[in-house]
């Protein structure tokens, strides 16, 4: 099937997860990192259980912090 993540297109197989995607796309610090499907903001708790379906688009958000 096909997603869309951070822009661009992929393939990967028929019910993917979050965790799995997050593990395939060698996310630096998961433990970090905000995910939203389609505009919707996922709970890091379902990132195990949430799969995700064609066509879906899948950003990866990381907050940092610092500054003056």
């Amino acid at each position: 099937m096909r997603i869309i993540v951070s822009g661009e297109t992929k393939e990967v197989k028929e019910e993917i997860t979050i965790a799995e995607l997050i593990e395939l796309e060698n996310v630096e610090t998961p433990e970090y990192v905000s995910v939203s499907v389609n505009d919707e903001f996922v709970n890091g708790e379902d990132f195990a259980t949430y799969k995700l379906k064609n066509g879906d688009v899948v950003e990866f958000l990381y907050f940092m912090g610092g500054g003056q």
